[in-house]
């Protein structure tokens, strides 16, 4: 990714904002008003399986990569401990050197608590900068890396917190006071899997909910003023209908909303200088936990607005023998937010070591930079691969 600008990354944080497609020309109460913070990278999805289904993963069944969606259903895992590697070249409509890629394990305790994992690392490729007769190639990036604890309180419901570090190092203004960011965030979640018969089937009801990335501003050098993080709310229930021995099926829907101030919009009459002082007052002089509060209530538009900021998916997926999983969903964000609304697909394949899956993203907007977006994870049960080298041995 090359470009002659002095800030091309600014652009870039844009453009991983989500997919922005032009709009027609509103009114002022519908005018495109998204909500911004810093480290975008932490807001995708890293496994095929959830993007396959729509960006969904906050009550589905638990697997190796639940420490992105809701690490409290990591204690309902048949393994006893997995590890995955998930690959994503993003925004290939724009640029061919974009990539997140995600490493996530963990570890059951016992039959009730587990510990767990991940590191993630989003590289923006290479970016030129030139300025008068100074020019360079930088390779920006961000990374993550979280540990986190998950226990069951009852047979059918756990409870879970995690810690973050967070890295990035985006920006360059030429200048000694250009310095990457750091922010440390936790994450608290909760999980309920329950069984009741249909007929006489065994069918299983799950919801959870994860708030993740609570944590302090990021703040980049040179810049008085720090970024909020993605601090999100998700919530999700899952159904598993079994039609036989060999037959399942399961829907799964997510709702999920910033808990990020919105960005004061400047009203009409309204001096520069003041409109400064008020943003400088109304959102950056806001504290991280005051932010999540204020998140709920301080749209321009008011309560319409506030919904808009909600984001929703749906999702299905059809598994056959434990083996083979096919799946599909939808994404769905307000246009005036971002206007990321998108059909997905996948497919997953699953042996007694591992476990790999696929995913690609449909965009409904000819202009959405998200279209044709793939994903893949491999992933290993080492339950599976200790009876291997044991069985070897006895051989």
């Amino acid at each position: 990714m090359k470009t002659n600008k002095l800030y091309p990354l600014l652009l870039v944080a844009i453009l991983l904002f989500g997919g922005v497609s032009m709009l027609r020309a509103q009114d002022k109460q519908n005018m495109f008003n998204p909500v911004n913070f810093g480290v975008t990278s932490l807001a995708i999805a890293p496994d095929a399986r959830g993007g396959a289904l729509g960006d969904i993963g906050a009550a589905t069944e638990a697997d190796v990569n639940s420490q992105y969606w809701n690490p409290s259903k990591y204690p309902f895992n048949i393994a006893r401990a997995g590890v995955a590697a998930s690959y994503t070249p993003w925004l290939r409509q724009l640029v061919n050197d974009i990539n997140l890629a995600n490493l996530a394990g963990f570890y059951r305790i016992g039959d009730y608590s587990a510990l767990s994992g991940s590191l993630r690392y989003f590289s923006l490729g290479e970016v030129y900068l030139s300025e008068a007769d100074d020019a360079m190639t930088i390779s920006p990036y961000e990374f993550a890396f979280d540990l986190g604890y998950s226990r069951m309180l009852s047979e059918c419901f756990s409870m879970g917190v995690g810690m973050r570090f967070i890295f990035s190092d985006i920006t360059y203004d030429y200048t000694a006071e250009s310095k990457p960011g750091k922010a440390f965030a936790a994450d608290i979640s909760m999980y309920r899997l329950g069984y009741f018969l249909a007929g006489n089937r065994e069918c299983s009801f799950g919801w959870g909910l994860n708030i993740s990335n609570i944590g302090s501003k990021i703040s980049y050098g040179g810049d008085d003023n720090s970024e909020f993080i993605p601090t999100n709310l998700r919530l999700g229930m899952n159904l598993t209908i079994p039609f036989n021995d060999y037959n399942k099926f399961s829907v799964a829907a997510d709702v999920n909303k910033l808990l990020v101030p919105t960005y004061p919009k400047q009203e009409d009459g309204e001096a520069d200088n003041d409109y400064t002082d008020r943003v400088q007052r109304e959102y950056y002089d806001i504290s991280p936990i005051s932010g999540i509060f204020k998140s709920f209530h301080d749209a321009p538009n008011g309560f319409k607005e506030e919904m808009q900021e909600v984001q929703w998916s749906v999702g299905a997926e059809y598994t056959y023998n434990d083996r083979f999983m096919l799946r599909a969903g939808y994404h769905h964000e307000s246009e005036n937010k971002g206007n990321r609304k998108y059909f997905t697909a996948g497919a997953g394949f699953k042996m007694s070591i591992f476990n790999i899956d696929a995913s690609y993203v449909f965009s409904t907007s000819q202009t959405n930079p998200l279209d044709q977006t793939m994903r893949f994870t491999l992933g290993f049960d080492l339950d599976g691969l200790t009876d291997l080298f044991n069985t070897r041995r006895r051989r």
